[in-house]
């Protein structure tokens, strides 16, 4: 209906300018009786069954008006149905919701580039949400349209990350299809509006860097696409400063290499060293938020030493016997498993605090987290249900935790859920921290180095023992001195005489 409405009103504006030739204007009228005959060159004629002429009647300049008027090329009024009608669109492809409570992530790379060819649920992207690392795919078979944001970026939930071009029927056909075909100018101003500028997320952020709208820039590439050489030339022209190929240069190691710190040198007053601002994003920005909410929490902290000789000959037995190349035993799983063990006596300890509802959460499963320094920043996955798991297992999946955190791969599944938290600090050096909580959690403990330290027995003799010293972080809402120190006890038993692990092991 509206397309008609449309067309009436063009063709009621339009009519003066129906071509016909001077000859034809000035022919007489036909006698009374009959029929007008269609004027010969006219380019309309009258149908017996129609009072309208059909789509077909448009001549070129009516095309033009009908496309200045609607923003898109004449297609849907040919009186063949659906011949012109096109069969493909441009879709967005939005970041979607990756997680509960998760409203933006950083865009950490890119799968494909404009110009690919898609398949169905192929890895477009690699995101990083405050708790995990996710693919991005692809809900659509078609071709990458436009990309619009660089590795780096900060992309709220629901914001478009790149538009596709899809061969569906279905979809709603936007003005940017076909645009590699079409030359007018109004296709031409369409394929600005919609789809951007035609380059690379590399481009786009060196005309960030230099402050250059890329829109203004005039591309000499395949298709008008801008190429490093135009933001290099177009920055030079409006400096109007040095030149292009010194512009070149100057930043050649940072477009290649990532961003520098560059030196002035001054004969006056020797070196100048500038300041670099570095964003924070990934498991950097998210410890921000949580320790920023940890701080505000009223801790305590207990400090207690242990004795790791039979822990140091049980886990040299284990190495001993190892037929697994793959397995590589360490003391954590052991302490992880004899720290399960004190909490199936102190369920307190491994708990969750609401704040609103002023209630503890006693935790069924022992989901011990393990903090782990990664080239990503700090991140704490932790090894579900540690109650039910033996030694072995608990080394293969830690090992397992450990891979996937130093190549960037954890799941949320990984991180989420944790009830507890294990920092081992001396596998990096210094005795003890005090290491501030993981909310919701109630209680954090930072283990040290094992080091040798001399110990006086009751005669007097002094002896070198394995001494590793554990301090626990508590949320003193919930947790006193007590109910802590009473729990390191049990703890400590286990550590110091693994033999107890087996009593109560089922």
């Amino acid at each position: 209906m509206i397309g008609r409405r449309v067309l009436r009103d063009l063709r009621r504006g339009c009519r003066p300018r129906w071509p016909a030739p001077a000859a034809a204007c000035q022919a007489p009228s036909p006698p009374p009786g009959e029929p007008r005959r269609p004027l010969a060159g006219s380019s309309y004629a009258t149908s017996s069954r129609s009072p309208l002429p059909t789509a077909s009647f448009l001549s070129t300049d009516l095309r033009v008006r009908f496309e200045d008027f609607c923003g898109m090329k004449a297609r849907g009024f040919s009186s063949d149905p659906l011949r012109d009608v096109p069969v493909s669109g441009v879709v967005d492809v939005p970041l979607a919701q990756t997680g509960e409570g998760i409203a933006e992530c950083e865009l950490l790379k890119w799968f494909v580039q404009e110009g690919d060819l898609i398949e169905e649920f192929q890895p477009l992207c690699e995101v990083q949400s405050d708790k995990a690392t996710i693919e991005i795919t692809s809900r659509y078979k078609g071709k990458v349209a436009h990309i619009n944001h660089i590795p780096g970026d900060i992309v709220k939930v629901g914001e478009t990350l790149l538009k596709m071009v899809v061969e569906e029927p279905h979809l709603l056909v936007e003005a940017c299809d076909g645009l590699e075909n079409v030359s007018s100018p109004t296709s031409e101003m369409i394929k600005s509006q919609k789809c951007g500028v035609l380059s690379t997320p590399a481009i786009r952020r060196l005309a960030k860097e230099y402050g250059i709208d890329i829109t203004d820039v005039h591309g000499t590439g395949t298709d008008g696409r801008v190429l490093k050489e135009d933001v290099l030339r177009y920055a030079a022209d409006r400096s109007g400063e040095g030149s292009f190929a010194s512009l070149g240069t100057d930043h050649e190691d940072q477009f290649l290499g990532g961003a520098q710190t560059h030196q002035n040198v001054s004969a006056k007053s020797g070196w100048h060293y500038n300041d670099e601002t570095i964003p924070l994003r990934g498991f950097q920005r998210a410890m921000v938020k949580s320790m920023s909410m940890a701080a505000k929490v009223p801790h305590f902290h207990y400090v207690e030493e242990m004795n790791c000789d039979a822990l140091v000959e049980l886990k040299a037995s284990f190495q001993d016997n190892n037929t697994d190349p793959d397995v590589k035993y360490t003391f954590l799983p052991l302490l992880i498993k004899s720290l399960s063990m004190a909490l199936s006596k102190y369920p307190i300890m491994n708990s969750c605090f609401n704040e609103e509802s002023i209630e503890v959460i006693l935790k069924g499963s022992h989901n011990i987290g393990i903090a782990m320094a990664t080239p990503n920043g700090l991140v704490v996955p932790n090894i579900k249900n540690v109650q039910s798991l033996s030694i072995l297992e608990i080394t293969k999946e830690l090992s397992r935790l450990q891979q996937f955190a130093l190549n960037n791969k954890l799941n949320p599944e990984d991180i989420s859920g944790g009830t507890i938290t294990l920092s081992n600090i001396g596998a990096i050096g210094g005795k003890f921290g005090s290491p501030l909580l993981n909310l919701p959690e109630v209680a954090i403990i930072a283990i040290g180095r094992i080091q040798k330290a001399p110990k006086f027995a009751d005669d007097g003799d002094v002896y070198p023992v394995s001494i590793m010293t554990v301090n626990v972080g508590a949320d003193h809402r919930v947790l006193d001195g007590a109910t802590v120190a009473r729990f390191c006890n049990e703890w400590k038993q286990y550590v110091e005489k693994p033999e107890l692990l087996m009593l109560q092991m089922r």
